[in-house]
């Protein structure tokens, strides 16, 4: 793609019948049909009379959408929107991004993955079964569009939920829907892949709607040359889209990250863009703390992917702003897991350094073995670390950041900072409320699922919510964008960089609020995306465009706007 020609959002991939367009999702514009466009397509009579603008369509799709009286009701009427009118479905969503947020994503996603068999309707992306081995790259063929990027789960690790096999589609298909509101990807330009290798999960297994293999979850050497062959297919077919991991267990997640990062374009969005969205939570958490970076510690209740990716991305802003060494650094952290603090004395020392690798290097080494820290007490471990933050990843501790933590954290620092981020909302570690009363409103808090605003001291206070969506669309917009090979951490760095600079101190300090409102998402990314090509230039990644003076202007023309187009109609 060359960047300095946008690309043309007027989406004629396939030709049409002239009345088939009222049946065509990609073309349907119900009725806001003109009365030239009603004649010209012989749709008289097939609409009521009154011709509408989108702006009058969307006002109606919202009022249906607030008469659904849960939130499943009303994921499933979006969803239906969409098969109906995807410039409408596209333009609700952009426009009323805050409110349609906790629907098309987190956490009534995470509803509509264990129940996605039962409320399927159609097929959307593509389905790459085991059973499908030796024949990927002619599979592909199938897919007449080419795209730039595409999320791909082998829903293993969906949110907080666990194994969920091939429903995990539903979270490859909500979060793209987000790279088009957020960033502007063209729809057409997307695709949702899942990669079907069975699942463990027996429920799923003898569900009799359950539309994936029906088999154990496949992994070890049979798992590794299959998605050798799913990423070589991808990479030759569309050798410059971008591929997003999506909610991969633990045992494959890294092992997947580290094979492909240097060969192609790619990131894991749980490992990488968590931490990016973290780390500049934490950026702006630094300032309102009064405590000197060099100063600040960190206590993980979790140490899977989400984790030990936060803390990778907080130990370059450490490196960059502390004279700390590496190993200085790394003692910044402390993880617990399902087993108690991560130690290289612990019982199951040669069980983690088998199976769980990716916690080795933030094993504490400091710890002798009968000390009282030896222990998955949080509540100890506050009181004897004192650490600045208390971070939550595991999606297996709802409610634990209970009163008596919370207290004991305020009672160590004039503003204790609080991350309560696992997803969905009923496996957050505690509520703002319970966050910002038990802290005296001295809190700096976010969650990683929304929370309503909180009324304490005569005061209003709306919770930051530390979600992915602030980074990934613009990460990924300036990843396509660049015509770089791979994304690079330098890149990812320069994105929660830019999200950390968006808010201005001065607000941060009046609102306490560590990330900018959601209604602002395409903004945040066109910020972003900017300094991820600007980055991509300077790593010597964009070769190709590197005398590219106006990055913004790029990105913006790139910009989907969800406007009507007229077809391209066979004769």
């Amino acid at each position: 793609m060359d960047p300095t020609t946008p690309f043309s959002h007027d989406p004629r991939y396939f030709s049409t019948s002239s009345q088939d367009v009222i049946n065509s999702y990609t073309y349907n514009k119900g009725t806001a049909f003109t009365k030239d466009e009603r004649y010209q397509h012989r749709l008289r009579g097939l609409l009521p009379h009154r011709i509408e603008t989108i702006e009058q369509q969307a006002a109606r799709a919202v009022h249906q959408f607030d008469l659904k009286n849960s939130p499943m009701e009303q994921y499933i009427y979006l969803q239906s929107l969409r098969h109906r009118n995807e410039t409408l479905f596209y333009y609700v969503l952009t426009h009323h991004v805050e409110k349609m947020l906790p629907i098309v994503y987190t956490p009534t996603v995470g509803q509509a993955c264990t129940q996605f068999d039962a409320i399927w309707r159609s097929a959307q992306g593509m389905y790459l079964s085991l059973q499908d081995k030796g024949h990927i790259r002619d599979i592909l063929n199938n897919w007449k569009q080419t795209p730039d990027i595409i999320v791909m789960t082998d829903g293993s690790r969906i949110l907080g939920l666990g194994d969920l096999g091939a429903n995990g589609m539903g979270i490859a298909i909500g979060k793209l829907s987000l790279y088009v509101a957020g960033a502007g990807f063209h729809p057409a330009k997307t695709l949702p892949i899942c990669i079907d290798v069975g699942t463990n999960n027996n429920d799923l297994r003898d569900d009799r709607f359950y539309l994936g293999l029906r088999q154990p979850r496949v992994r070890g050497e049979e798992f590794y040359d299959y998605m050798h062959e799913v990423l070589g297919a991808i990479k030759s077919k569309w050798p410059k889209v971008l591929i997003q991991f999506e909610d991969w267990s633990n045992d494959v997640c890294f092992d997947l990250l580290d094979k492909y990062r240097n060969k192609m374009l790619c990131f894991n969005d749980d490992i990488q863009g968590t931490g990016a969205v973290i780390l500049s939570g934490f950026i702006n958490a630094v300032k309102l703390s009064e405590i000197p970076l060099k100063d600040h510690s960190v206590v993980f209740v979790g140490a899977g992917s989400a984790a030990v990716g936060v803390a990778d991305q907080m130990s370059k802003i450490f490196a960059e702003g502390t004279d700390l060494s590496p190993q200085e650094i790394r003692e910044r952290f402390y993880f617990i897991d399902s087993k108690g603090l991560v130690t290289n004395n612990r019982g199951d020392w040669d069980k983690i350094q088998k199976y769980a690798p990716f916690k080795v290097n933030y094993a504490r080494t400091d710890i002798e073995k009968d000390s009282e820290l030896q222990t998955d007490d949080l509540l100890t471990l506050v009181k004897g670390l004192k650490p600045t933050a208390i971070i939550g990843l595991s999606g297996q501790f709802s409610g634990g950041f209970t009163k008596e933590i919370i207290q004991q954290h305020a009672s160590n620092h004039k503003y204790p900072i609080i991350f309560a981020l696992s997803n969905p909302t009923s496996k957050s570690e505690c509520t703002a409320d319970e966050a910002i009363r038990f802290s005296e409103g001295r809190v700096i808090f976010a969650s990683g699922s929304p929370f309503d605003p909180v009324s304490f001291n005569g005061k209003t206070i709306k919770p930051g919510q530390g979600n992915n969506m602030y980074i990934f669309p613009g990460l990924g917009l300036g990843s396509v964008l660049s015509g770089s090979s791979v994304v690079s951490e330098d890149m990812i760095l320069a994105a929660a960089k830019a999200l950390a600079d968006f808010v201005p101190e001065e607000e941060m300090r009046q609102t306490r609020n560590i990330y900018p409102p959601l209604n602002q998402i395409r903004e945040i990314s066109v910020k972003l995306a900017t300094s991820v090509c600007q980055q991509a230039v300077r790593d010597g990644l964009a070769r190709e465009y590197e005398n590219v003076q106006d990055w913004e202007k790029v990105v913006r023309d790139y910009m989907y706007n969800c406007e009507y187009v007229e077809p391209r109609i066979e004769e």
